[in-house]
């Protein structure tokens, strides 16, 4: 969302889209940035939500109109596209390695507070570097792993180190630590002990930095699955959800959300239904995310609106394999379905257009 494409008319009905389509119920989007921004205004939360969801400054402007402090990126390419959304502050969550990408980002540094997450000093030095050239001062979160050891140095020592690192370095400002507490995928009783003990590693870690005498501005973490439990997490005062604004199986999965809160869908046709049991949709790999679904030992690659029942088992590139054995309805050729993707930030990435709709009909391109 929202850009133009080259079937699209004003008053167009989604009826009369071609397919695949990926949908966005505005109403429903509209509802999940409402919720989530109460939630953070409620708890004292600053919300910095990540991007890479939507990939829009149209959605990236929703989401600083209805409160968020600034915006999150993953890549320089998309910290170049959100500075469109005119954000007062813009984060990027990833180590930024190359002359090249770090000159680009200096480009945008002067349009906004700019802070940047990373995990070693060799990254940071590179980051100092291009902003002594480009004559500006950068935000510096430093990265710490709280569980999913993907990226972050290791509480205690390493991070406060780190942390004192890079506030040595010319042009850059320490700013507080970052995580991303990715293992905590549910929200039952084990992602209640996940919580507990994040909370308790959090505490340590400020303690930590309290002894050295490091004041922390920012202690930023947070992800949609655990969202609504982000304030039981004690010390941290900013989130950087993403998924939220669209959300998707896998986020129901985790009790993150209801299926009344999936504002993405994707609109496929029955394209065949030659074998028995089963039909065709012109939807495969280049169309959904190949993510199975989490929590789960189904295989499926997204749920049917329209038949719940179905099961979306295999799919080829332009080929979606249904099972209907068991679905409470029939269904023929050149009839349309909604499919709530498991992971909808990959699906978005594979679309071209994303149309925004409210009451069958096309608001947005």
């Amino acid at each position: 969302m929202w850009r133009t494409s080259h079937y699209y008319r004003r008053d167009m009905l989604v009826s009369e889209l071609e397919t695949p389509a990926l949908l966005i119920d505005l109403n429903v989007m509209e509802a999940n940035l409402s919720r989530v921004a109460a939630y953070a205004r409620n708890h004292d939360l600053r919300l910095r939500p990540h991007t890479k969801t939507h990939k829009s400054t149209a959605v990236g402007k929703l989401q600083l109109a209805s409160g968020a402090a600034g915006l999150t990126v993953a890549k320089v390419g998309e910290a170049e596209v959100m500075i469109g959304a005119q954000p007062p502050e813009l984060l990027v969550a990833y180590p930024v390695i190359g002359r090249s990408k770090l000159d680009r980002l200096m480009e945008v540094a002067p349009k906004t507070k700019l802070t940047v997450a990373l995990d070693n000093l060799f990254c940071a030095q590179q980051l100092a570097e291009a902003a002594r050239r480009a004559r500006v001062d950068v935000g510096v979160l430093a990265e710490v792993d709280v569980g999913l050891g993907r990226v972050g140095v290791q509480p205690g020592e390493q991070l406060v180190q780190l942390a004192i690192s890079i506030d040595r370095l010319p042009r850059l400002k320490l700013e507080g630590i970052a995580f991303y507490p990715g293992h905590i995928k549910s929200n039952d009783e084990q992602g209640e002990r996940d919580l507990k003990s994040l909370s308790a590693l959090v505490q340590s870690i400020l303690a930590d930095f309290k002894r050295a005498g490091i004041e922390l501005k920012i202690v930023s973490g947070g992800s949609t699955p655990a969202l609504f439990h982000s304030h039981e997490v004690e010390g941290v005062n900013e989130i950087r959800p993403g998924t939220y604004i669209y959300n998707d199986m896998n986020t129901v999965m985790s009790g993150g959300c209801g299926l009344e809160d999936c504002a993405a869908s994707i609109m496929a046709t029955v394209v065949s239904t030659a074998k028995t049991g089963q039909m065709i949709i012109d939807g495969g790999s280049k169309t959904f995310s190949s993510d199975r679904l989490n929590l789960s030992s189904e295989v499926t690659f997204g749920r049917l609106k329209e038949a719940p029942e179905a099961q979306f088992t295999k799919m080829n590139e332009e080929h979606g394999y249904v099972d209907i054995r068991r679905a409470q309805r029939e269904f023929q050729i050149g009839d349309r379905v909604n499919v709530i993707p498991n992971h909808v930030c990959v699906a978005v990435n594979l679309h071209e257009n994303v149309y925004g709709v409210r009451n069958g009909e096309v608001e947005q391109v």
